[in-house]
C-alpha cells in the first residue's frame, strides 16, 4: 500500500509517513523510501552549495576579468550569494567537510555561466579556481566590490 502511494502520491506518502513517526508506529512504516528520500534530502544540500558556489565564483571571474563591464547586478549577486552559502554552512556544519570539493565542481559551472553571460571564453580564464575558500567567503573581498566615495 505505502509504496503504492510514494509511486502515485508522494505528498499523501510524506504526510502518512509523518503521521506513522509521530504515532510510534514503526512497523508500517515505509522503510526502503524513507532511507532513499532522507539520503536525497542530504544530496540537496551538497547540491545547493555546489550550485550557490558556482554562481559567486562565476561572477567573482566576470568582476575581476570584465572590469568595465561591473554592475550593481553583479556586486549585490556576489553578497547574495555569500550570505546563502554562509547560512548554508551554519545550518549544516558537517557540510564544511565537502567545501574543498565542491569549490572544484563549483568552478567548471562558475566557467561555464561567465562563457555563456560575456565573451570571454574557457581559455581566457585560468584552468581551476584563483580563489581561496576565504576569498570566496570574505564579503570584502575582491577590494573593489564597493565604490569608494
Amino acid at each position: 500500500m505505502q509504496s503504492n502511494l510514494y509511486e502515485s502520491d508522494f505528498y499523501a506518502w510524506t504526510l502518512e509517513q509523518a503521521k506513522l513517526l509521530k504515532a510510534g508506529d514503526f512497523g508500517h512504516l515505509d522503510i526502503a523510501h524513507l532511507v532513499e528520500e532522507i539520503e536525497a534530502l542530504g544530496r540537496q544540500e551538497r547540491q545547493e552549495l555546489k550550485n550557490r558556489l558556482g554562481v559567486l565564483i562565476g561572477h567573482l571571474l566576470k568582476w575581476e576579468y570584465q572590469p568595465e563591464r561591473r554592475s550593481k547586478s553583479w556586486r549585490v549577486t556576489i553578497q547574495m550569494q555569500r550570505r546563502e552559502i554562509k547560512d548554508l554552512l551554519e545550518e549544516n556544519p558537517s557540510l564544511q567537510s565537502y567545501l574543498t570539493k565542491a569549490i572544484a565542481k563549483a568552478y567548471l559551472a562558475g566557467l561555464d555561466l561567465v562563457c555563456l553571460e560575456t565573451p570571454l571564453d574557457y581559455p581566457d580564464l585560468p584552468p581551476t579556481c584563483p580563489y581561496t575558500l576565504e576569498q570566496l567567503l570574505d564579503p570584502d573581498f575582491p577590494r573593489d566590490l564597493y565604490p569608494t566615495e
